[in-house]
């Protein structure tokens, strides 16, 4: 069976923005609004949400992040677009 990961991420454009947004997540702070607030990906209308995806289907640097983490772990990671914070929901 293929592995699959249900993960949220956070779209920004500084490493420096990730890096408060990280703080925030880890104090507590709902990932949901934070998404809304200030991703600047689609997904932010659905809190970040990215859904279920597999191998191949995301940007390399993105998946190798997902695919390393826990549910429930969050962590930042660069690609082409900007610095994203991913938060792990499940994996199945």
């Amino acid at each position: 069976m293929t592995t699959e990961v249900h993960a949220r991420h956070i779209l920004v454009e500084t490493e420096q923005e990730a890096d408060e947004i990280l703080k925030d997540v880890e104090a507590g702070k709902d990932f949901g609004d934070i998404a809304h607030a200030k991703s600047k990906c689609p997904s932010k209308e659905q809190g970040g949400s990215l859904g279920w995806f597999g191998k191949n289907q995301m940007v390399k640097e993105f998946e190798d992040q997902a695919f390393s983490m826990k549910p429930g772990e969050v962590a930042k990671v660069k690609t082409q677009f900007g610095w994203h914070v991913i938060k792990v929901e499940e994996v199945k």
